[in-house]
Parts: structure tokens; sequence; C-alpha cells
């Protein structure tokens, strides 16, 4: 069988997180990045993927629409408030819309947990960075135990948050408990979001507190670390810090440090939200050259 062509894709939003994907994007042997779209023609996002040999334009969906390429993936890196027009826009071109903003408009997917669910919709919800860090470990409890009580503190250094995540503040609190109450089934959830000034900046930390009935230290640490193990097979920094059990209350510590392509190492909220948008692009990828090759066969 011929090797198959990588899918086109292209990134909507110029700014870290854009950028970023652009880099991972360009290592995927599955992906070829097409366009990449801000809305200022002298943003240096949309500079430093031009430096990358990527097509660039400045006018938002509207570019992207009136591109002559069809592009089979698009990565929406722009903020909540604009991803539903975005979805509305993209919608009749049957491409797949990879959501990075914390709108809550798509189906909510974490690799670890339901990444087959990215196959069956056109738009997939990434949650947050906050999300992606504490679900694997929280729906890895919840298959065993019965969580009574889930606190999840994000703390992310100011200089790795741009303009539209400060935007969506809000809506990134409001989406990371939705995802930890469906993918747990704990009503009782609070998520807080700490934007950290220190300097030399701190790395990205998630600490989840969760009151837990009969919890155990050995099998919660288990628990703990397979799903980290699973989390590390697409990105690679992510540890573990602590994880303790007093009584029924169990406290669980994660720092994710970036690979250092396009971001900075203490930039660990962009780099794992960036790499399970990546990896399930490759895995649509995978399953439309098998789409494909069916149909050759037959």
């Amino acid at each position: 069988m011929l090797p198959r062509e990588p899918l086109s894709v292209a990134v909507l939003g110029a700014g870290l997180i854009g950028i970023d994907l652009v880099a991972k994007i360009q290592r995927s042997p599955s992906l070829r990045c097409g366009l990449v779209v801000g809305r200022d023609s002298e943003a240096r996002g949309l500079r430093q993927a031009a430096s990358l040999g990527c097509a660039t334009a400045a006018e938002g969906i509207d570019s992207l629409v009136a591109s002559a390429e069809p592009f089979d993936i698009v990565f929406d890196a722009t903020n909540a408030m604009a991803h539903a027009e975005h979805w509305a826009r993209l919608r009749p071109y049957g491409t797949l819309l990879v959501d990075l903003t914390p709108s809550r408009v798509g189906h909510m997917v974490v690799p670890t947990v339901n990444g087959a669910d990215a196959l069956k919709h056109g738009n997939v919800n990434l949650v947050s960075c906050g999300g992606q860090a504490s679900v694997p470990i929280l729906h890895a409890l919840s298959q065993r135990y019965t969580l009574d009580y889930v606190e999840v503190v994000t703390t992310a250094a100011s200089l790795s948050v741009g303009r539209a995540t400060r935007l969506n503040l809000d809506e990134y609190i409001e989406t990371t408990q939705d995802a930890v109450r469906t993918f747990t089934g704990v009503r009782d959830v609070k998520a807080i979001v700490n934007l950290s000034p220190a300097r030399p900046p701190a790395p990205f930390r998630v600490a989840m507190s969760v009151v837990l009935p009969g919890a155990e230290a050995g099998p919660v640490s288990a628990l703990v670390a397979a799903a980290a193990e699973e989390v590390r097979s697409y990105a690679p920094g992510y540890e573990i810090t602590a994880c303790t059990v007093t009584d029924e209350r169990v406290f669980i510590a994660v720092e994710v440090t970036a690979a250092g392509d396009r971001i900075p190492r203490y930039a660990g909220n962009l780099n794992i939200i960036n790499s399970a948008a990546v990896l399930i692009a490759e895995q649509y990828a995978a399953s439309q050259h098998l789409v494909g090759a069916t149909k050759e066969r037959s």
C-alpha cells in the first residue's frame, strides 16, 4: 500500500499556544500545517509561523473560510467567546475542529480517558490545561472509589498565560469543574486557578485534594502512578510530585514541564493541552487513512 499523504491542518490563533502547536505539527508525519491565522498581520506569532515555513493570514476565521485549500483539521487556539462562531462557520465543511478553548461547545475529550470519542464528533473540546492534567488521575481513582469531594488548584506562570486565556478565566473554572464532574461522577467540585508572577517563573502545577472514603495508600498510589504513565506517553514532562493519604483525604500534586520547542520549560500548561490536541489529530489521521485503505481494497 502506498504511503498516505499527511492530513492538512490549520491553526486558528497565533499566540503562544498557536505557535507551539505549529512546532508540534511540523514534527508529526501524519499532519501538515497548511495555514496559521491571526488578526494582526504584524503579530509576532504570525511572523514566527512564517519563519517556520507556514502560510499565514490575518483576517481571523474569514481567512480560514476563504482559503482555496480545504483543511481536514482546524485547531482553535483563540478564545471561548469566539469558538461558537468558528464552529458555526466551519461545520458545513466537515472539518474536525479541535477546540483548545474552555468553551464547552464541543464534546469534551481527555486522551487517556475517552480519546476514542474524538473520532465520533466533529467538534472536540480539550477542556483546559488544568483539566488535561487532573482528569486522568481523578478518573482513575473514580474507577475504584466513590469520590465525595474534589478540589483542583492550578498554578501557572503569568508569563505563560496570554490575553485570550486571561479573558477566559471564568470559563476555565466552569469548564474544568464540569469535566471533573463528567469524568468522575462526583457532584461537589471546586476549581481554582492562580497566575503566579514569581521570578524565575514557576513550572505549571496542579494540586488535587480529594475526599475519598475507604482510601488506602497502596492502591491509591498505584492508580495514580499508572494514570501518570499513560499521560507521559504523549506529554513526557508530566510528573507526580506528591501523593499522600491521610484517613479519607487524598492529596496529589502534578508538575508539568514543556519540551522547549517554541515555549519555555515552565509553560507546561500549554504543552499538555497542545500535546493532547496533536495526539487526537494524529489518531484522527490514522482513522481516515484506515478508511481510505479499506475503500481501496474493496
